[in-house]
């Protein structure tokens, strides 16, 4: 029997993700630094751990409804309007889902139907345009620019917008470029999202991770811009608790009954451990998140002063844990240059391409990991870019 030919075309035809090849090529090299993994390198905070293992000792390990524990869901109401000055009632616009990419799914699946599209900022995280096909719609990229410090801008959405245009996916603090929105920057946006009736899908993951005294600002927080956004948030990179695969939707009434059909039949509910983890986190580990965001800012300075000392240009990030540096002086394109690092020097980042067209001449580097090897891998990286632009040099010289 043929099997590839009981595929579905379009998982068939579906291009593998572009940062598992460099994951993969890690394991092959002795001594290798990893800058490529967006995770964070510390533990999940004991009182979050211990929470979930008294609460093993006393056991309770069966389902939870399908929205999650109503104390999580009012503990995670009352942190968005504290944090963020955000009103979602938990018994009817909240659902707990098996971390972001579920949530991105679930958004995806209630809205898109065959032939929509989908307006998708990058560089981006590399689920989204997968995500947008699986449900039926059409992806299209809307660029960023490292010469407007990769913020989104309006007259490049307006290019780009259609009748066919139903919902717009941002994600802010960006992965992979580290930029953020301000509530200025967000004010052309708002109009624009409400003129074309457009659905927002907010990913905002890294909203706890900010610097340089800049906070975060959701697009729902703006006036009238609750019913046009399914925000989506979690507890794996504020909470280093990536492995608990718990996050959670915020979105008006009638898309959350939508997305709750959709959860119900195809992951019931999040795993009540992880629910338990999350309502601690929410209770007890927010000085754990602050303490963990200014070690991260540390390693942000240091990696920037870095990048810019060995002649790369690179953006100041105002959030996540990225840099996105420009390799377009070394001569090289990103893949040659990611892969010619890792097999010279040992050390893994991920080339920029992978994250869209506006990517291509960028490499992306996690800094999510010590000082101590940071400034390892920094090492390596200054000998390699010398050596390129060495051997540039001479090529010229022989050309001339």
């Amino acid at each position: 029997m043929d099997l590839e030919s009981k595929l579905s075309p379009i998982v068939r035809d579906m291009a593998p993700s572009g940062i598992r090849r460099f994951f993969d090529l890690v394991t092959q090299i002795p001594d290798a630094i990893s800058l490529g993994v967006g995770e964070p390198d510390f533990v999940t905070p004991y009182h979050i751990r211990k929470a979930v293992t008294e609460s093993l000792e006393h056991g309770p390990t069966s389902y939870t409804s399908n929205q999650g524990l109503p104390e999580l869901l009012t503990a995670i109401s009352a942190y968005l309007e504290k944090q963020f000055h955000l009103k979602y009632r938990a018994e009817t616009e909240l659902i707990t889902t098996f971390g972001g990419s579920e949530a991105i799914d679930l958004a995806l699946r209630a809205l898109i139907c065959p032939g929509d599209e989908v307006l998708v900022v990058e560089p981006s995280y590399v689920s989204y345009e997968p995500c947008v096909v699986l449900a039926g719609g059409i992806p299209v990229p809307v660029a960023t620019h490292a010469s407007e410090g990769f913020k989104l801008r309006v007259e490049d959405l307006e290019r780009r917008v259609t009748p066919k245009t139903k919902a717009l996916i941002i994600c802010f603090p960006n992965n992979p470029t580290g930029a953020i929105m301000t509530a200025e920057d967000y004010a052309p946006i708002v109009e624009f999202v409400k003129k074309h009736e457009l659905i927002v899908i907010s990913d905002e993951i890294y909203a706890e991770l900010t610097y340089g005294g800049k906070k975060h600002v959701s697009i729902a927080s703006f006036d009238g811009m609750k019913d046009h956004t399914i925000l989506i948030n979690g507890f794996s990179k504020s909470f280093a608790m990536t492995g608990w695969r718990i996050g959670y939707i915020a979105a008006p009434e009638v898309l959350w009954k939508g997305m709750l059909k959709i959860h119900q039949y195809t992951a019931l509910c999040a795993p009540r451990m992880s629910q338990i983890a999350a309502l601690e986190a929410l209770q007890n580990g927010i000085q754990e998140c602050n303490n963990m965001m200014q070690q991260y800012d540390r390693r942000r300075r240091f990696v920037v002063h870095s990048l810019t000392e060995m002649g790369l240009i690179c953006m100041n990030p105002e959030g996540a844990f990225y840099a996105f540096p420009s390799i377009a002086s070394t001569g090289l394109d990103a893949e040659t240059f990611a892969e010619q690092l890792l097999l010279e020097e040992g050390v893994a980042v991920v080339p920029g391409g992978v994250f869209g067209p506006s990517g291509t001449e960028h490499i992306r580097c996690s800094y999510a990991t010590s000082l101590e090897r940071l400034g390892e891998a920094m090492k390596r990286m200054t000998r390699f870019v010398d050596r390129k632009r060495e051997k540039n040099a001479d090529d010229l010289l022989r050309l001339g």
